[in-house]
């Protein structure tokens, strides 16, 4: 098995698969209202549908660095803001999300073997997560969906 391979299964599992951590993110999702999404159970945090949001907008932005494009914030920037919360927006949302998961696992497939050792094409810049391999940048994202994905287990377990 290729280390590509690796990484898309891992990407999978940790969507909507078979995780060794617990429940996958999709499940996580199943069952929320568009009211609950937008619930804050810890006033200064982020609500599940804030979390959905970021977590979409870090695989798109995932998929064009591993495109080769420049890395920046996602378009509609690090924690995009919700906007009218209706049960019609909760499930564009989340098809979204899916959307954006399906973008990523392209991305990767297209990423040739003998690159993913290679720096990315941009500087270190740690808050922005920036100046690594695309092996760091892609085992990142999963770490980064598994700590959110945990996030909304806590928010949900709250409702």
């Amino acid at each position: 098995m290729s280390e590509i391979t690796r990484i898309i299964d891992q990407l999978e599992r940790e969507h909507e698969g078979d995780p060794w951590h617990g429940t996958p993110l999709v499940a996580l999702l199943d069952g929320i209202t568009a009211e609950q999404a937008t619930r804050k159970p810890i006033a200064a945090g982020h609500s599940i549908w804030e979390l959905v949001l970021h977590v979409t907008g870090w695989k798109t932005e995932i998929a064009r660095r591993v495109g080769g494009a420049p890395a920046g914030e996602p378009p509609e920037g690090d924690w995009p803001a919700v906007g009218d919360p209706t049960p019609g927006r909760w499930a564009e949302a989340r098809q979204r999300l899916d959307d954006a998961q399906r973008t990523l696992i392209a991305a990767v497939r297209s990423l040739p073997e003998p690159r993913l050792f290679e720096p990315t094409n941009d500087p270190r810049n740690r808050p922005l997560g920036t100046g690594v391999s695309y092996y760091e940048l892609l085992h990142g994202a999963v770490q980064h969906d598994v700590y959110h994905s945990g996030q909304i287990a806590a928010l949900k377990y709250a409702l």
